[in-house]
Parts: structure tokens; C-alpha cells; sequence
């Protein structure tokens, strides 16, 4: 036996086994995605493996880890306490539920509860496109109190998506109104397009506005609304096959810009 141990852990969106010495020392990563091993140092190399081998599938390469880009030496050099990355779908409402859970018993379901269900399931869609080019981040704060629910970024441009929890009840879209079921209209669509000209201006990128609806019964639109997409929650892969707009390089210095709690400050 080589002594280590096997750690599996997400980093980024990408799911890594870290090899580790007895005293907890990092000494290697698997990087299920790319298929890489990176080894911090070549004397290690046969022990990795051995440790490793039960979780390697197909081929691999084996090598110390790639330089690191601009983009990502800026995110490196990222405070913890600044780095958004690490945000959950729906992080400020889970925190604002642990601060302040509500009764236990109510004759209406918390409201924030049924926000949360459709920021988490915007999330986990978006979060399905890493690997291709893409990146997304969540619950992006902005000065007011205000924030994005999602950032999406990639090669088609940059998407600022506002999940809209509609479970089986039919939605009504007659910009900038937005109706749920028998909910009153709120001017929702003028709250998403201000909320891209303010990522546009912290990223200095053109940013979209998308409103995407969880499992709604069905979504009538009196007209086209004016530079905003409505999307399903099943509907937002679509966004992928849109490209020509970022090259990857540009794609990598956006996403470590917005990931930078402090570029949201300004804005």
C-alpha cells in the first residue's frame, strides 16, 4: 500500500481527488474532467498512481500543473472573503432562512422557501453547463441590497438570469409586467434589464437579462419582450449553442473579474 489517502472534493464546478500524505499534506490531484494527474512533485509519481488506480478511468496524463493563467493568477491572488465563486444557489436566501427561519407552523408557506426551490434549480441547470466553455455564479451581490440571481458567462456573452419560482401555475408575460397565476403583475421585466445595465457596467460587457421560470404550467407572451429572454428551467441548456461573441480568453478574465466582490461595489 503507498500510505495516502483520497480525498474527493469540487473545486470550480470540477470534481478533483486530492492525494494526500498521512499528515494531511497535499502532494497530488485527479482531475476527473481534463483526465490530468498533477503531481506538485515527480518523486511521488508511482505512489499517486497506486493510489489513484482505482478511481482512474481511461487514459491519463501525468505532470506538474500547468501554468497558471492571468486570469487565473488574478483569482488566486482573491481574499477569500472577496471570492463569489463559492456561492450557492440561493446563498443569500439560505442565510437569511438560518438567521431567521420563521415560525414553524404557518397557514401560508414562507415565501422565501418557494425562491430559494427556483434559484436552486436555475442553479443546478446552469451549473450542468460547466466544462463547455462556461461558467456561472451565484447570488452576486449588489450596493441597495439588490443582487443577481445568476451570472452565466461564455462563449455566447454574458447572461444575468432571474429564476421565478411558477410550479404548475400559468404565467403571463406583458412587458414589464410578469403575472403568476393569480399573484398581482409585478414590472419585473423593468427590474431585470436595470439589474444587466448594472453587471454591464461593473464587467464593462454587454450583460442579457433572462427570466427563467421553474416548471410552470404554461408561459403566454402578449408581444416579444424587449431584450429580455423567457426561458424554462429545462430550456436554459439552449443558451449553449449560442456562440461567436467571447473568445476563451476573454471568457476566463470576465469570469475572474465578476467573481471579485469588489467589482460589485461601484456599481
Amino acid at each position: 500500500m503507498s500510505g495516502l489517502r483520497v480525498v474527493p472534493a469540487r473545486r470550480g464546478g470540477r470534481e478533483r481527488l486530492y492525494v494526500l500524505r498521512p499528515d494531511g499534506g497535499n502532494i497530488a490531484w485527479y482531475d476527473r474532467d481534463t483526465g490530468r494527474v498533477n503531481l506538485l512533485g515527480e518523486d511521488e509519481r508511482d505512489r499517486v498512481l497506486e493510489a489513484l488506480k482505482p478511481f482512474l478511468t481511461g487514459p491519463v496524463t501525468v505532470g506538474p500543473p500547468p501554468v497558471p493563467t492571468p486570469a487565473e493568477l488574478a483569482r488566486l491572488s482573491l481574499h477569500p472573503d472577496d471570492d463569489l465563486a463559492p456561492n450557492r444557489p440561493g446563498e443569500a436566501l439560505l442565510i437569511a432562512l438560518d438567521r431567521a427561519p420563521g415560525p414553524a407552523h404557518r397557514l401560508r408557506p414562507d415565501p422565501r422557501r418557494r425562491a430559494l426551490l427556483a434559484e436552486q434549480t436555475v442553479g443546478d441547470a446552469l451549473d450542468a453547463m460547466e466544462g463547455a466553455g462556461w461558467h456561472t455564479l451565484h447570488s452576486l451581490p449588489l450596493p441597495g441590497g439588490d443582487r443577481v440571481h445568476h451570472l452565466l458567462i461564455g462563449p455566447g456573452g454574458l447572461f444575468a438570469v432571474h429564476a421565478l419560482y411558477a410550479r404548475r401555475t400559468r404565467v403571463r408575460v406583458a412587458d414589464p409586467m410578469v403575472t403568476v397565476g393569480r399573484r398581482p403583475a409585478e414590472p419585473l421585466l423593468r427590474l431585470l434589464r436595470a439589474q444587466a445595465d448594472r453587471a454591464a457596467h461593473a464587467l464593462t460587457a454587454e450583460v442579457r437579462p433572462v427570466l427563467a421560470l421553474t416548471a410552470p404550467a404554461g408561459v403566454t407572451l402578449t408581444a416579444v419582450p424587449r431584450g429580455v429572454r423567457v426561458l424554462t428551467d429545462e430550456e436554459l441548456s439552449g443558451l449553449t449553442r449560442l456562440g461567436g461573441v467571447l473568445k476563451p480568453a476573454d471568457v476566463e478574465a470576465l469570469h475572474a473579474l465578476a467573481r471579485d466582490r469588489r467589482t460589485w461595489e461601484r456599481v
